[in-house]
């Protein structure tokens, strides 16, 4: 089930703000890895929506469980293997 439109918008904000400082602002590297479509191409949806909802021990990268649920985990990781949205503006 995806969330609502306005939790969309948050987690969009989210991927692009909080995300964006270790992989780049526009998700194409930075300290962490990329995280375009092409980056993920060969990574399965399941081991990406795991990263993001579990991070990767001995690495910077944090779960993130704390602020979403699996649900918005496999939405946010969706997005990402078909080439994640930019902000709305508003």
């Amino acid at each position: 089930m995806a969330p609502a439109p306005e939790r969309q918008g948050a987690l969009v904000r989210m991927v692009r703000q909080d995300c964006g400082s270790c992989h780049g602002m526009r998700l194409s590297g930075g300290l962490g890895p990329a995280l375009t479509r092409e980056a993920l191409a060969d990574k399965p949806l399941a081991f990406v929506a795991s990263t993001i909802f579990h991070g990767r021990p001995g690495t910077p990268m944090p779960g993130w469980r704390r602020l979403l649920t699996e649900a918005e985990a496999d939405w946010i990781a969706q997005r990402l293997v078909a080439g994640f949205p930019e902000e709305s503006a508003r």
